[in-house]
């Protein structure tokens, strides 16, 4: 049996819980978990071999529930409590999926990290009660994806979708702009001209603006880096 008092210190660094600090930890509604799963609080029954030792080939990858924006402070919580509680052999791997994506304002581009799934951390585990136990009293941590009582683990090929989108070549474009808004053209021959945007192509990241041009308004095609919201 574990003694407590090794994780009481850990929780004194509690994140705000329902006192109105903490943002909303659901998920947007253009952001879908791989899973149809819902958190839970279930404590799960261990899962041994025949000869009642859990082995390192029953890890699997699960999904935790956290308040969107602290998912860095809920890993950080999270490591600590595996080397301070001596569970590197029962809990493997901490993983918050982000995508990168290029952000451009003021006429500049640049790089930024963005969580694919706010509010959600993956954890790379052999589930027993006490590995349960560590992750699930982690600060910030509110509680484990699954059905029912028992935390679901996810299927090979959704974590392979997951570490797929991760390691995407080409970083995500983010659009800022929407149709019938104004936009201002910061690349090509079209350079410092405003217009109207008419059309938007996100398979090929092209944007279509109906820009004035000797007294006629001219659709002109963009890609998404040559324009910023005006």
């Amino acid at each position: 049996m574990m003694d407590t008092q090794d994780y009481r210190k850990d929780e004194e660094e509690q994140v705000p819980h329902d006192n109105g600090e903490a943002q909303d930890s659901s998920l947007d509604a253009s952001t879908e978990l791989p899973i149809d799963l819902q958190p839970n609080d279930g404590e799960p029954a261990a899962e041994n071999s025949e000869d009642g030792e859990v082995g390192a080939d029953q890890r699997a990858w699960y999904v935790i529930h956290c308040y969107s924006g602290y998912e860095n402070k809920v890993r950080h919580n999270l490591e600590q409590r595996i080397e301070t509680m001596g569970m590197k052999d029962m809990i493997f791997d901490v993983v918050i999926p982000t995508q990168e994506e290029i952000e451009v304002k003021d006429g500049k581009r640049r790089v930024v990290e963005r969580h694919v799934f706010p509010g959600y951390v993956l954890v790379n585990m052999v589930l027993t009660e006490e590995s349960w136990y560590v992750v699930r009293n982690t600060p910030g941590v509110t509680g484990f994806v699954g059905m029912g009582n028992q935390p679901t683990a996810l299927r090979p090929e959704e974590v392979s979708q997951i570490l797929k989108r991760m390691e995407a070549e080409a970083p995500h474009i983010k659009v800022t702009f929407k149709v019938g808004e104004r936009v201002r053209i910061i690349d090509g021959p079209f350079n410092d001209f405003r217009g109207t945007v008419s059309e938007i192509d996100a398979e090929r990241s092209k944007v279509r603006v109906m820009v004035n041009f000797f007294g006629r308004e001219t659709p002109v095609e963009l890609d998404f880096l040559q324009v910023e919201k005006s």
